[in-house]
């Protein structure tokens, strides 16, 4: 029989770590503490809408086609993408719009009625993007960062690109318009980032949705989930729901098993764990089996933000609307200050506004409108009240949108519900509610993140937003790619080569 994996967590990066363990030749089990695959990217049926919960701006689509293609499928055969245009659609206070856009003569044409001067700057800004791309990304993204001499290999370019600067700080070199500063600056927050303290090498968020797009799955992000579980099935990966993991055996400083809440021990050769690492190094690892360090290093770490999900339908349509939309307040930097630093929920807010039925009107009733509004809040270090605030919370963004983009939504509110930092901490397992894990800064990021392999457990791995590259879906789905470099050819797995894409792999797999 072949070398066993268990994979904690059925997130992207859990289902994606999934597919390449087992094309590798390893028998895999997916265990899931919810009653439903997804984890973040879950969803919610309620009242004929289908509301996701978690991820909804699909990019780089071509790491989703390749783990069918590893498997000798297609994408295709198992879902729909779709491309969106505009990306996103920015609000600004003073009732002004822009539209952020693939298309670059609209984009510029745009830049140009509101600072004719930014032009030029735009286009230097893009380039300088592009190249923080091709290193950030191209060269980094799927590699590991657990010895230091790999950080000392890129610090170089790093310093090049001006990675020492933070988002809003290398923009405002090239932008001087503050809405427009605003527009090119707003994705960090996508990930978990403040664009004012995060390092500017996320700005290859910019250039990676220039190159690939904005996608949306029709079906909503689910559609994705509900494909990679049909492939693991096809595949013979044992998928679990209902499993929470409650430890992680160690014995000689080897992880050996795991033990669910059911009080199952799961005898196993590797674990891959696509759960918070703070949660998993402070709550399933006994204390004995970490450094010192480690022990020390867990209770520093600075998380991200968290957020504020709400989820409601309408009795009404609203065609004029963008299927992504980004409110913003009057206020950029101060809020900012309130949500990351001072941990103060502020009296007004920036909003981010999914509207999935402008592109699959399937996913709510003939003639209704489906929501998903993002407010990001303090993660639970803020002792904020949510149990009190929460519908206070929610009612005054419904009102800040039918003022802003949806006239009458009060009146036509239908199927409401929402999610708070608790439920990131309690139901997602989330250090402090946060909804990223670690925040992105450069002390935390590469080989300062959490590392996608353990130096205190052997056989322990790690995927998912808190490990290497990052958050958002890319970032997800590249830590799954990255465990190719790390975990070893499993026994008794056949002649295949130890890189996960090896035709013998893929020619097996085609026919199981």
């Amino acid at each position: 029989m072949s070398s066993h994996a268990v994979v904690i967590g059925s997130g992207f990066g859990g289902l994606a770590a999934a597919v390449r363990l087992r094309v590798m030749g390893y028998r895999v089990t997916v265990l899931e503490a919810l009653d439903q695959p997804g984890g973040r990217a879950r969803v919610f049926r309620r009242d004929g809408f289908t509301f996701d919960a978690g991820p909804t701006v699909i990019t780089a689509p071509y790491l989703l086609e390749e783990l069918f293609a590893l498997a000798g499928r297609s994408l295709a055969d198992y879902a729909t993408l779709v491309p969106i245009d505009p990306f996103y659609r920015v609000l600004f206070a003073d009732g002004s719009s822009f539209d952020y856009t693939g298309n670059e003569d609209h984009l510029l044409e745009q830049i140009a009625a509101i600072s004719p001067r930014d032009v030029d700057g735009y286009r230097r800004l893009a380039a300088h993007a592009e190249r923080i791309f091709d290193v950030g990304y191209t060269q980094l993204a799927h590699r590991p960062f657990h010895r230091a001499a790999d950080m000392l290999r890129v610090l170089p370019a790093m310093m090049r690109l001006e990675s020492y600067r933070t988002v809003y700080g290398l923009v405002s070199r090239y932008i001087r318009d503050d809405r427009l500063r605003r527009v090119f600056t707003f994705e960090p927050l996508l990930v978990g980032g403040n664009p004012f303290s995060t390092t500017s090498i996320y700005l290859l968020i910019h250039w990676l949705e220039r190159k690939w797009g904005v996608h949306f799955a029709l079906g909503g992000t689910t559609s994705l989930i509900a494909a990679l579980v049909n492939l693991l099935s096809e595949l013979d990966v044992d998928v679990r729901l209902d499993s929470p993991v409650t430890a992680i055996e160690v014995s000689e400083g080897r992880a050996r098993a795991v033990h669910t809440e059911g009080g199952e021990r799961i005898a196993c050769d590797i674990v891959v764990c696509n759960a918070d690492p703070t949660q998993v190094y402070s709550q399933l690892i006994a204390p004995r089996h970490l450094r010192s360090s480690r022990r020390r290093s867990v209770s520093r770490v600075r998380q991200s933000m968290s957020l504020f999900v709400g989820y409601f339908g309408a009795t009404r349509q609203y065609p004029g609307i963008a299927h992504h939309t980004i409110v913003m307040g009057d206020r950029y930097r101060g809020l900012l200050d309130d949500v990351f630093r001072r941990r103060v929920l502020a009296a007004d807010f920036s909003l981010y506004v999914h509207a999935p039925t402008r592109t699959d009107p399937t996913l709510a009733p003939p003639g209704h409108e489906g929501f998903y509004v993002l407010s990001p809040v303090p993660n639970n270090r803020s002792g904020i009240d949510w149990e009190r605030q929460a519908k206070p919370y929610f009612a005054r963004i419904v009102a800040e949108l039918e003022k802003r983009m949806l006239p009458g939504l009060g009146a036509s509110l239908v199927s409401t519900s929402f999610m708070t930092p608790n439920d990131f901490e309690h139901t997602l397992r989330s250090a402090d509610g946060a909804a990223f894990g670690p925040e992105p800064v450069l002390t935390q990021s590469a080989y300062f993140r959490y590392h996608n392999q353990s130096a205190d457990v052997e056989g322990l791995y790690f995927v998912g937003a808190g490990t290497h590259p990052g958050g958002g879906v890319p970032g997800v789905l590249s830590s799954a790619k990255v465990l190719e470099r790390l975990v070893p050819r499993p026994e008794r797995s056949g002649p295949q080569s130890r890189g996960v894409a090896s035709q013998f792999a893929r020619d097996v797999l085609a026919s199981v």
